[in-house]
């Protein structure tokens, strides 16, 4: 497998990243996912305008790279048209200790993978062990500092759940561990702000466009609602249940599925 390194193509196995760099020692940096059809990266200006407010909020120089390009090379060097492209962006290498260096010479990491076939429709759960906290800017972006959700993937896992939805500190739903969260409720589709908590998702953005609304939720919220289904860069999956709820409807997630790419 080729991947792309700090400005080039290189095999996987010869692949170096410093041992020192903060990315590994602190989770400094930032990774974006994006979806490829067809050889062509999706919603690429989105990422990359969320990529640049990531780093801007950590206080890290963008580095200059045509990700476009990067694709195009990544895709043909590993025979790939429908694909999973995960960027990772650290801080790069710096001294023992938490204050970042004055002059960070940053790590552009960009690898490819098949795209899986869709998920069915996931059971959900409330996670108990973890909380998402919306006051935190760090709420709004992509950092590589994924343990809140881990832990409640892990506990989704030991449920028997696909994923677990989080609370923020006020008791009110933010998203799940790695996707937005949108229920159908009396005809209205209802999304949680970004003041929740939740992630300013490229696809979540997709479905606003077509007339969902943000409005704080409840786990209540969600138990009642008619339909509830999840949104990541990678696209849509319904839920099937929800604690004790069993939902019988995806025909919203269905056709909005036919509407975006």
């Amino acid at each position: 497998m080729k991947l792309w390194l700090n400005g080039g193509l290189v095999d996987a196995a010869a692949a170096r990243i410093a041992p020192g760099d903060r990315g590994f020692t602190l989770g400094d940096g930032l990774f974006e996912t994006i979806a490829v059809r067809g050889g062509t990266p999706l919603r690429l200006s989105a990422h990359l305008a969320r990529l640049a407010r990531g780093a801007e909020v950590i206080g890290l120089p963008l580095p200059t790279f045509d990700l476009s390009a990067i694709a195009t090379a990544l895709l043909a060097a590993n025979g790939l048209t429908d694909a999973v492209l995960r960027l990772t962006l650290t801080r790069g290498e710096g001294p023992r200790g938490v204050l970042p260096p004055e002059a960070p010479r940053p790590t552009l990491l960009v690898t490819a993978a098949p795209m899986a076939a869709p998920a069915p429709p996931a059971r959900l759960m409330l996670a108990q062990g973890t909380r998402r906290n919306e006051f935190s800017p760090l709420s709004g972006i992509k950092s590589l500092n994924y343990l809140d959700n881990i832990l409640a993937r892990q506990e989704a896992q030991r449920a028997g759940c696909d994923d677990a939805l989080l609370l923020n500190t006020l008791g009110r739903l933010a998203e799940s561990t790695i996707a937005n969260l949108f229920v159908q409720r009396d005809g209205q589709l209802l999304t949680p702000p970004l003041s929740e908590g939740a992630l300013p998702g490229v696809m979540r953005a997709e479905v606003l466009a077509r007339g969902a609304v943000e409005r704080p939720l409840t786990s209540d919220d969600v138990a009642t609602a008619e339909e509830a289904f999840l949104t990541s860069s990678l696209g849509l999956r319904s839920v099937r249940s929800f604690g004790d709820r069993v939902f019988s409807s995806f025909a919203v997630a269905e056709r909005l599925r036919t509407e975006i790419p």
